[in-house]
């Protein structure tokens, strides 16, 4: 990570660590960095989207202002999911695409991620390029007179080619299954209901109102209590919840149980290589992944190789070693035939595809994947420590005795690449001592940071 980028893009307090003038800085750098050795006659086209908060429309101007300070166009597309910028910044061969969105953190955060016309995220190498022009913006060559960049008029209607895509991933229809969803009022409030009714489902939506500062508040794929209660109250057959902009997808079952991202991926990895379309019976998980999703895979014949945690370590694992699907626990899932990315959208109507097929209860087909007791446990730590806090003497030394503790299991201690915390993750077979051993790790660290 660098002194901007993190994991997912650039991301901060809207106005106060990521002001306008900072994303005037990277539209300008960005679009000068990914166009200067750019082959083709003619200006460059970047196209931009957005999620629901209230500051999104303040830095996609400072955006705009800035991609076309350097003599590049961009195309406006409004409110749409992340991955709906990167499916159509490849299709339309755009130069890059921008989207503009703080994902799953709640509305005073916002964030800005940058797709190559790959449609894949930018490349470390990349990303720091960027970031030495922000720093020496001087240098960053600026147009003028007939070379400045404008702001087209759109001939893309990103909701229908986007929905119409991701329809088309799907034989047949899902019709005959009730499914709740929350769309944490993001950016899928202006796709899924299009969606839904393209697969001939009948969908039950909350949380689709968005008024610029309600994403993510209470709903989605962080907060699950509303769903799960619909789930266990309504007559259901799945529930769906995605975050800010739908780049992540969890499931609840109809008993109200979380299904997240591991069991997602175990019962998508099985279904694919019963369809012999499981390159090499293997998939990409995280370092956190469960060991429970380790046990069944190894039991199913399938192998599952560990990234660092971050969808984009997962990619450059998938790309470089030739494998098809991917993810993280937190419902970020990569179906490389039909995706370059993250997409909830795409996850929830592969699995409903799967739970139809299979004539079963959403809880019988994820039980056979039984995780071990795993806690995690979210701690502030400022910026400046978070990279170094395992290291600490008190810290390391709380760590070697949990794990003595423990037994069978595994403690990770891991900076957010997003946020301003660390975050302490136990698992082990007794559920008791998981959560204590979670607790004394997670106190000690307070205690350093003060």
């Amino acid at each position: 990570m660098g002194k901007y980028f993190g994991t997912d893009g650039v991301r901060g307090v809207a106005n106060v660590e990521l002001d306008a003038m900072l994303a005037f800085k990277i539209g300008a750098s960005a679009a000068h960095v990914l166009t200067q050795e750019r082959n083709a006659g003619g200006k460059a086209k970047l196209l931009i989207g957005k999620d629901t908060r209230i500051s999104s429309d303040m830095l996609e101007s400072a955006l705009v202002a800035g991609i076309c300070s350097v003599g590049a166009d961009v195309e406006l597309l409004g409110v749409i999911p992340t991955p709906a910028i990167a499916y159509l910044t490849i299709k339309h061969k755009a130069d890059a695409g921008i989207v503009i969105s703080a994902s799953h953190n709640s509305f005073e955060y916002n964030g800005i991620k940058i797709f190559a016309g790959s449609g894949y995220k930018l490349s470390d190498e990349l990303e720091n390029r960027i970031e030495e022009f922000i720093d020496d913006f001087d240098s960053v060559p600026k147009a003028s007179h007939e070379h400045l960049g404008c702001v087209i008029r759109s001939s893309i209607d990103p909701v229908v080619e986007y929905t119409d895509h991701l329809a088309e991933t799907v034989p047949g229809d899902l019709s005959g299954l009730r499914v709740a969803v929350d769309c944490a009022n993001g950016a899928s409030s202006t796709t899924v209901t299009r969606l839904m009714r393209l697969l001939e489902c009948r969908a039950d939506l909350r949380f689709y109102e968005p008024n610029g500062i309600n994403i993510n508040a209470n709903c989605g794929s962080t907060h699950l209590e509303n769903l799960q209660e619909r789930m266990r109250t309504g007559n259901y057959d799945i529930g769906i919840a995605f975050d800010g902009d739908a780049d992540r997808c969890l499931v609840v079952d109809e008993r109200g149980e979380v299904l997240d991202g591991d069991r997602i991926m175990a019962v998508c990895a099985a279904h694919m290589k019963k369809l012999g379309k499981l390159r090499g019976n293997a998939f990409v998980a995280t370092i956190m992944s469960n060991m429970g999703l380790h046990k069944y895979a190894k039991e199913n014949g399938m192998e599952i190789k560990c990234a660092n945690v971050g969808d984009r370590y997962v990619l450059e694992m998938m790309l470089r070693d030739g494998y098809i699907l991917g993810g993280e626990q937190s419902g970020h899932v990569i179906f490389l035939e039909y995706a370059s990315t993250g997409d909830g959208q795409l996850t929830a109507i592969q699995f409903m595809h799967i739970l139809k097929e299979s004539g079963k209860k959403c809880s019988q087909i994820a039980d056979e994947v039984v995780p071990w007791p795993q806690v995690q446990i979210n701690v502030k730590v400022p910026n400046s420590d978070k990279h170094t806090i395992a290291e600490r003497p008190e810290v390391a030394k709380s760590i070697e005795e949990g794990n003595a503790a423990l037994g069978e299991g595994r403690i990770l201690v891991r900076a957010s690449g997003t946020e301003a915390l660390v975050r302490v993750m136990v698992e082990g077979v007794d559920a008791d001592k998981v959560q204590s051993v979670a607790e004394q790790v997670a106190d000690v660290i307070r205690s350093v940071v003060g």
